[in-house]
């Protein structure tokens, strides 16, 4: 008789876990909520699942807009290696003493400007536009300084040379413009100018 007690007794406690695994009840709290309550939980729920739909138009909307207004910028960037390679052709035959002064070379270089000025007036059709630098301050959003020259005319960080030009399309940076800038002059330097310039003065007096 005992073990027929114990295995009542086993069979009540398997029931009781049983119930309160029941899945069922959290549905009840649930049917517990009063009908005003049941409106704000569905309302909270809407309200997200449309700012999820709203975030996401968003997103596309954007990234519609930058295929629209960007999408040849990996082109555009490949071109421009077409103009530096025009510039440093024009360069190298200006500088070769075996075309210099010949009619050749005016009409060759004459081709190279014209090429150059109608591949930068397709870019800027194209809202590509050259960075402004000579006698700008250095902007390093828009420029990398390559190397300073000291010019006691300027004030420092003044763009007094451009080693390659730099483009924007539209309101992104295409590629910085490679520059020089000034600098002020080393005192140390300064001094040793004027003892040298003395020097040639005080020479010039004596031959005299």
């Amino acid at each position: 008789m005992e073990k027929d007690e114990s295995q009542i007794s086993d069979s009540d406690n398997l029931e009781g876990v049983e119930e309160n695994k029941d899945p069922s009840k959290s549905s009840e709290k649930k049917e517990d909520l009063k009908p005003e309550e049941k409106i704000i939980e569905l309302e909270d729920r809407l309200a997200r699942a449309y700012a999820e739909i709203e975030n996401q138009r968003r997103r596309f909307e954007k990234e519609k807009d930058d295929a629209f207004d960007y999408g040849g910028f990996s082109l555009a960037k490949e071109t421009l290696n077409l103009i530096d390679n025009l510039e440093r052709s024009r360069f190298a035959l200006e500088n070769d003493e075996k075309l210099k002064n010949s009619e050749t070379l005016k009409k060759t270089v004459d081709h190279l400007n014209i090429i150059q000025k109608d591949m930068i007036s397709i870019l800027k059709k194209n809202n590509i536009e050259e960075i402004k630098s000579i006698d700008k301050k250095l902007d390093p959003n828009l420029h990398q300084a390559m190397m300073e020259v000291e010019d006691d005319n300027k004030e420092p960080g003044t763009i007094v040379q451009e080693i390659q030009k730099g483009f924007m399309m539209k309101d992104r940076l295409l590629r910085p413009s490679l520059v020089a800038v000034s600098k002020k002059p080393n005192k140390k330097d300064e001094n040793l100018k004027l003892n040298e310039k003395s020097e040639e003065n005080q020479s010039k007096s004596n031959e005299n």
